[in-house]
């Protein structure tokens, strides 16, 4: 069954060193297209998350949040007072240059990078939870996916239906349709007294018949009918050749409708583009 790009999964947990949330939003796109928006503690594990991720998707565009609150062991704040001072000497230096500087208060200082120590923890630990945590996430998403695009095969199972409905209407009245176009044709032939070679007439009608004989369009609409429900079943990401052959059914709706020669006929060829481009539309959301 066909895969949605379209899904939504949030993972959370609670630790002795504080709490983690995943958040992944998937939407659909040409490839896959992970972004990461991450503490910059933890960045050095954004290349394991995209191979994870690699191994989940194929395609979509695939946004992804962590939420990381690391709870301190005790009430006391903790402060890295070297880098703090460092941080003072500078201010102060640079106060020397200037005239009449504004004064740097303590809380400045405090949000200062690193200034505020984090809690020491194990760092190997909390990527391994993180990166545990992140395969959860994916997995739920996944699972949100396909369900989606169990929705999306269903949905366009029907318009294959109406469509095969519609190639079998065609066919049955193709042999009406084609002799009464013979007939008309040999009526006005009638009305105006025509004195033909009915050699030639026979031939020329012949080729009228040939022209509107739409019997190898209705072939290839039921060959691609049945193409498009074997690759439905795939258990692989089958988008992109669901639009191409989207494609090749609209072009040969486009020609039965050329050949046409009753209004039931161009009224079915009409019916197929519509059912054509309703499925059309849902595949752009399979991976």
């Amino acid at each position: 069954m066909p895969s949605s790009m379209t899904a939504f999964a949030r993972q959370t947990i609670e630790c002795p060193w504080g709490t983690a949330a995943w958040e992944i939003r998937s939407v659909n796109h040409r490839y896959l297209e992970t972004g990461f928006r991450m503490p910059e503690t933890v960045r050095d594990i954004e290349m394991a998350l995209r191979e994870l991720a690699r191994k989940h998707l194929q395609r979509g565009k695939v946004d992804c949040t962590l939420q990381l609150n690391i709870a301190q062991e005790s009430g006391d704040v903790a402060v890295n007072e070297s880098l703090a001072r460092q941080y003072i000497d500078a201010s102060e230096q640079l106060s020397g240059l200037m005239g009449n500087p504004a004064p740097v208060s303590p809380l400045d200082i405090l949000r200062w990078p690193g200034v505020l120590k984090e809690p020491e923890i194990d760092r190997e630990e909390l990527k391994k939870t993180l990166l545990d945590l992140f395969g959860q996430a994916l997995t739920q998403l996944t699972e949100g996916r396909r369900r989606e695009g169990e929705r999306l095969g269903q949905l366009i199972e029907q318009r294959l239906d109406a469509i095969a409905v519609e190639v079998t209407a065609v066919r049955g009245n193709l042999p009406l349709l084609l002799a009464a176009q013979r007939q008309k044709i040999l009526d006005r032939l009638a009305e105006v007294s025509a004195n033909l070679d009915q050699d030639r007439l026979e031939q020329e009608l012949v080729l009228l018949a040939q022209k509107a004989d739409v019997d190898e369009e209705l072939d290839r609409l039921e060959t691609h009918l049945g193409e498009i429900r074997r690759v439905l079943k795939r258990n692989e990401p089958v988008g992109r050749r669901l639009d191409f052959l989207m494609q090749e059914l609209n072009r040969e709706a486009n020609t039965l409708s050329s050949k046409s020669i009753a209004s039931d006929t161009t009224n079915s060829a009409v019916e197929l583009k519509v059912l054509i481009e309703q499925m059309r539309e849902q595949i752009q959301n399979i991976e």
